[in-house]
């Protein structure tokens, strides 16, 4: 099946930023649990901003008030944190490369805002042909609902004429789910091995993936 397109991760695989992500769930789960929306002693360490924020929705509590001050911890760390983002090496190369050729689309957790503010910064946010932030999401990665809204705007795509690039389990966890094959840019192997996330292929480089846009396999 030849592959039409090509969804991306944005921090960390296409663009490198100084997100404190750690600080970043930090500071959102402190003022979940001060809001008596979430117990204290959470393991965090099992944890992602998204899953934290997933553990708070599932309660049924999270007011539209609390929620706006929730997601405006995360932008803060978001704009702080894109603040002088660069290319990763070999960004630029493929993007142009693969423009025009394939589908391009970016799916982020991040807010939308703090997404083209780095995209247009870096000169990039145009060869996209869809760009997803959060707010386009019912639920945030690991769940899959970014990759879904790629499939519903692509209708004439099925997953597995797509690959999905990121650098993190919970980029992989969202893309098999949606059924897209996943590649791990620099991923930690340990972690999506415990997450049971199970990268089709391993990359260094991001222009390694134009080795893998021949036909993957027969239906």
């Amino acid at each position: 099946m030849m592959i039409k397109g090509i969804v991306f991760d944005m921090d960390n695989t296409l663009l490198h930023s100084s997100i404190d992500f750690g600080a970043m769930k930090r500071e959102i789960y402190t003022f979940l649990c001060d809001h008596r929306l979430l117990p204290a002693g959470l393991s965090l360490d099992l944890h992602t901003t998204s899953t934290v924020i997933a553990e708070a929705m599932n309660t049924g509590l999270l007011s539209e008030e609390l929620s706006s001050e929730m997601w405006d911890i995360a932008k803060k760390h978001e704009i702080q944190g894109m603040i002088g983002a660069h290319l990763e090496e070999g960004s630029m190369e493929l993007i142009q490369q693969l423009h025009g050729q394939l589908h391009l689309v970016i799916v982020t957790n991040n807010a939308l805002e703090a997404a083209m503010s780095a995209l247009n910064e870096n000169g990039v946010a145009h060869y996209f042909d869809l760009i997803i932030g959060r707010e386009a999401m019912g639920s945030l990665k690991p769940a899959p609902d970014g990759y879904l809204e790629v499939l519903k705007h692509f209708s004439h795509t099925s997953p597995k004429e797509w690959l999905s690039v990121g650098d993190a389990w919970v980029d992989g966890k969202a893309s098999e789910s949606a059924g897209m094959p996943f590649i791990a840019y620099r991923g930690d192997g340990a972690k999506m091995n415990s997450m049971d996330v199970a990268p089709f292929a391993k990359i260094q480089d991001i222009r390694e993936v134009l080795g893998f846009l021949q036909p993957l396999g027969k239906d």
